[in-house]
Order: structure tokens, then sequence, then C-alpha cells
């Protein structure tokens, strides 16, 4: 009945893993037995680990604290923010207690169907298997933040099954391929961007290499810049990782190709002496400005649609360059450091791949032996 006396109990709760102190939670209830048995639940909980205290804090600022919080690069900073970008829309005003498995997967079904609505209001294009688990690793991440600051009790992220990936094989142009290709670029002012991304530069470090970072005379550039897009902007940042920035040898065809961009460049500059940008950079646009690396993108198919040859992504021209170093007898610890990886096993792994041509002189090898 109203104005009835309450129970109150009072739980030694352990340590907030948030602040390092002891916590010391209140609850009351209508009825002693009604409390004492909240007391041995909470009880358990504390001896089990999984306590938590009430929170409103909600799924919106648990996502942006943590993204907060992260010291990554500003590229992997813009990816894990859009593709929190749908749960946020979705339940960001929930309480993150009250997240449950079921949310999550009812959100991982709206997107692969493309069922779920943009910011602008225009329809969201169906996932693909690897955002789809990328959103669940992020998620992951974030919950196991929360449960640590003693926000969460269990991580449901963890409990939502993964999307099945298919494995698609990468494309690569053959050698034939890539003399078309350079020969329809002997004509485009961009010829150098071309030559540098089938001699495996990212379509990054393609941007951002400057005329610093070649030595003509000693026959060497250094891969030590990036010009990348993060949420449409263009940002400069170096290599992805420690071996990514690296020295390479210029064969004498790239040399001879860099030669006539810095011709073709100085005849900008004559051509338009008082707005010509004093660019530093090795591929720029003809008033000197460095290129946008969507801009590159675009140029590259039509150069591909000059040449005859089918369209494949800039950075398929980086597989060539692996593929193409295996097929020819290059070592995959030599061709890893040529990229830039850390670990020539992803190497073999992602960037090298069989062939039509090579499979069919496998095939004739095979024949020899067993016919004899």
């Amino acid at each position: 009945p109203s104005g009835a006396r309450r129970v109150e109990i009072v739980l030694d709760a352990g340590m907030n893993p948030a602040t390092g102190k002891r916590r010391q939670v209140a609850r009351r209830f209508e009825s002693e037995a009604e409390a004492t048995k909240a007391y041995a639940r909470m009880s358990s909980d504390v001896s089990a680990g999984t306590f938590t205290t009430r929170s409103t804090k909600t799924v919106e600022v648990v996502c942006r604290d943590w993204l907060a919080g992260r010291r990554v690069r500003p590229s992997t900073l813009a990816n894990y923010a859009d593709v929190l970008k749908p749960l946020r829309a979705a339940h960001g005003a929930m309480p993150v207690q009250r997240l449950e498995k079921a949310h999550v997967d009812a959100l991982v079904t709206s997107l692969a169907a493309g069922g779920l609505s943009m910011s602008n209001g225009r329809p969201r294009r169906p996932w693909s298997p690897r955002s789809l688990n990328l959103m669940l690793t992020v998620l992951q991440m974030v919950l196991e933040d929360a449960m640590r600051q003693g926000w969460v009790v269990r991580n449901v992220a963890h409990l939502v099954d993964r999307v099945p990936q298919v494995k698609h094989e990468m494309e690569t142009f053959t050698e034939s391929d890539v003399r078309k290709v350079l020969k329809a670029a002997e004509s485009d002012r961009l010829e150098a961007a071309w030559h540098l991304a089938l001699s495996g530069l990212r379509r990054g470090e393609v941007c951002g290499l400057t005329w610093a970072d070649v030595d003509l005379e000693a026959g060497e550039l250094r891969v030590r810049h990036t010009r990348i897009l993060v949420d449409g902007v263009v940002i400069e940042s170096t290599p992805k990782t420690a071996k990514g920035e690296r020295a390479l040898p210029l064969p004498d065809s790239l040399t001879r190709v860099l030669k006539r961009a810095r011709t073709r460049q100085a005849e900008d500059r004559l051509r338009l002496p008082g707005d010509y940008l004093e660019g530093s950079y090795v591929v720029a646009d003809a008033g000197g400005s460095p290129m946008n690396p969507e801009t590159l993108g675009l140029a590259w198919v039509r150069l591909l649609d000059r040449a005859g040859v089918r369209r494949l992504r800039l950075h398929d021209a980086r597989h060539t360059c692996g593929t193409l170093m295996h097929l020819r007898g290059v070592p995959v610890a030599v061709i890893a450091a040529w990229l830039g990886h850390t670990d020539a096993a992803f190497t073999m792994r992602t960037y090298v791949h069989s062939q039509d041509d090579a499979l069919r002189s496998a095939a004739s090898v095979l024949d020899v032996v067993t016919s004899a």
C-alpha cells in the first residue's frame, strides 16, 4: 500500500572497471522477500564478474565515445564510422543495456536485403557479406569496450553469426593486355600514372608521389606519401605499414616515361605561366594540381576502353604486377618487398594469381611427363 516501508539493500559490487574504485549499489524493494531474492541474484553476478550498474548510456553515445578514443589512421577511422552508421540510425537512442542479439540480427538481414534508407532518405544498396561482417567486427569491438567499462553484461555482437563470404578470384591482365594498355597510354598526359600503377604502386601512392621522391640519375624512386579519400575529402598520409615506405629501382622503361612526364609538366608551366601551380607531384593535371584519386580511377576506365581491353579496377593493375612477376619466376619474398607487404604469405594468397596461359603451359609440362 501507498506509504508502506520499503526494504533497501546495499551491495558491494566490486571494482568499477572504468574508475578502478570499489562500487556500492543501493536498491529499494517493496518487500523483504523481493529484496532477499534480488540480493542473491546480484551477489551471484558480482561473483561471476557479470554485474553491471544501471546505465542510461545509449548506443549512440557508446559508439561516439568509442570512435573518439581510436588511435588509428584517418581512413580506418572513417571505415569504422561508416559501418556503424546504420546501427546508430536504427538503435542510437536505445540504452545500450537493452541492445539484444535480435536487434543486430534484424539489422544484418535488412542491410543484406537493401531494406534500410540512408540519412538522405534514399534506399541503401544491399550490403555485401564483407561489409556486413566488418560491421559486426567493429560492433564487437565497441561492445567489448563497453563490457570492460561495466556498461553491458555481454557482447551481443559476438553471438551473431557472420555472413558466409564467397572468395572471388582476382582478375589480372595478361602481358599482352599490359602492352595494349601502355601503347594506348603513350598519347595520354597521365602516362606516368599508368606505368606506376602497373609497376605495383597503390592508387594513393601514385597520386602522392612527388618529384622529390624520384632520383632519375640514380634510377630510384621512394614511396613515402599517399593521397587518399576519407569521407569524400582528399588527405595526405603515409603508407599503410612501415614496409609500405620503400625504395624501388627504376626500370629503364619507367625512367623514360618519368622523363617525358617532367617534360610535359614543363610545357604546361610555359603555357600557363601565371596560373600554373608550381606542383611537386609526378602525376598532376594540366594546371599543376595533384590528382584526385577518384578522378584518376575514372581516367583509368577511359584508358582501358581506348586500349580495347576488359575493364578491371585500377587496383587490379597492382595485382597484375605481382602476378606477372610471379609467373616470370621472381621469388615471392621479393614480390612482397616490391609491393610493400610485411607478410610474403599474404602476398602469395592475395596478390599472386594464375592465368590461363600459365595453366596451359603447366598442362603441357604435365603432358610431357605423363607421356614419357
